[in-house]
């Protein structure tokens, strides 16, 4: 059976205080109530050299008395010394409780916080966009450097492998605007502007919004949780390691595959979104696919062609760095892979929609319309 924790004042140093015994919770006593009487301010150096056993009780008695007056500590072995280390760094102040604040005010803060964060977001997706197009122009420079390989494969993952879903939608956005266009047109005896509905409408705007909204939902995200998973893994810090450019192995083949492909696909989508108005133009209202290509010819300039193919390169290069730029900054845990996947594609499609509403002003402004 362990002693009993006790301690006595070294006789030949007065200033020492030398416990013996088992400083632990069964055995303690009542220890913290005798050290109470005892003068702290005499007391410099505590000796723990004749303790037999010392838990997380004991150290923090000890600490505490010796705290009282700065007094040195020692005589533990290396298991004792690392308890009495963790208890030591225990010992910090904890911050009480605030007043609760008001809701107004509350509110005004989360407000304030999120505008703060819109704008680091915005600042470091500006200067994320200028890496790339620094590593952009180092391949230009360095020809050899350029990834075709890689470039090709995300032609596939971002083009080809969205044909049928891109596709699907169109065809459907196509049918329902010719036919909620024909209903309301039907009431001033007007069906036949439904093909100027369908054409203009689908060519101009949302083939390639739509396009570019799938994209953002499907490549956009695949992007984020590529990347991420790689920072998570540290690839991204073994190919810094050996010399290898994430800019140039990652992020490029990805950018420049959006941007080549958004065009196609927009203009895809945009021909079956009018295949589909036609269908429907040609069941419910009596229109023949003869009179309906002829009528869009008449009807559609080419400058909405023109205007959607502007657009798409942009949406697509805006897509493809905001789902890179929200891949890169996962850190810590896997929860950071699903929230910054998320906020890639939240943040892909509010820019691609902003971003539509200037082309939309600029191009009627210079008489686009």
């Amino acid at each position: 059976m362990s002693a009993m924790a006790d301690f006595q004042q070294d006789g030949a140093d007065t200033g020492t205080l030398r416990f013996t015994g088992d400083l632990s919770l069964a055995n303690i006593g009542n220890l913290p109530d005798r050290l109470e009487a005892v003068d702290a301010a005499s007391i410099k150096r505590v000796d723990l050299s004749q303790v037999d056993r010392i838990d997380t009780i004991g150290a923090w008695i000890v600490h505490r008395f010796a705290a009282r007056n700065d007094a040195t500590i020692d005589g533990l072995n290396a298991d004792g010394q690392n308890l009495f280390d963790q208890v030591v760094a225990s010992d910090q102040p904890l911050a009480a409780r605030g007043k609760p604040v008001g809701s107004v005010k509350r509110v005004l803060g989360e407000i304030g916080d999120a505008v703060v964060l819109t704008g680091r977001t915005m600042l470091g997706l500006l200067a994320f966009l200028g890496a790339t197009t620094i590593a952009f122009g180092s391949v230009i420079r360095h020809p050899k450097r350029f990834r075709f390989n890689a470039v090709v494969q995300r032609f596939e993952v971002v083009g080809i492998a969205a044909l049928g879903i891109v596709g699907l939608m169109s065809f459907l956005i196509g049918v329902v605007i010719a036919q909620q266009g024909a209903v309301q047109l039907r009431q001033f005896g007007a069906e036949v502007f439904t093909i100027n509905l369908v054409g203009r409408l689908t060519l101009r705007e949302l083939g390639v919004l739509m396009t570019a909204i799938m994209v953002a939902g499907r490549s956009g995200s695949a992007f984020a949780a590529q990347l991420g998973t790689m920072k998570l893994t540290e690839e991204i810090d073994a190919m810094r390691t050996i010399g290898v450019s994430p800019m140039e192995a990652l992020v490029l083949p990805r950018v420049l595959a959006a941007i080549v492909m958004m065009p196609l696909l927009a203009f895809y989508a945009s021909l079956i979104a009018i295949i589909g108005g036609g269908l429907l133009c040609w069941i419910q209202l009596g229109i023949p696919p003869v009179t309906f290509i002829a009528r869009i010819r008449e009807v559609v300039p080419i400058t909405d062609l023109y205007i959607a193919l502007i657009k798409a390169p942009v949406f697509g290069a805006i897509i493809a760095v905001a789902g890179c730029f929200q891949g890169m900054q996962v850190e810590a845990d896997a929860e950071q892979v699903g929230l910054r996947t998320t906020s890639a594609v939240v943040q892909g499609i509010f820019l691609v929609i902003v971003l539509d509403a200037f082309f939309a002003v600029f191009f009627t402004w210079i008489g686009w319309d």
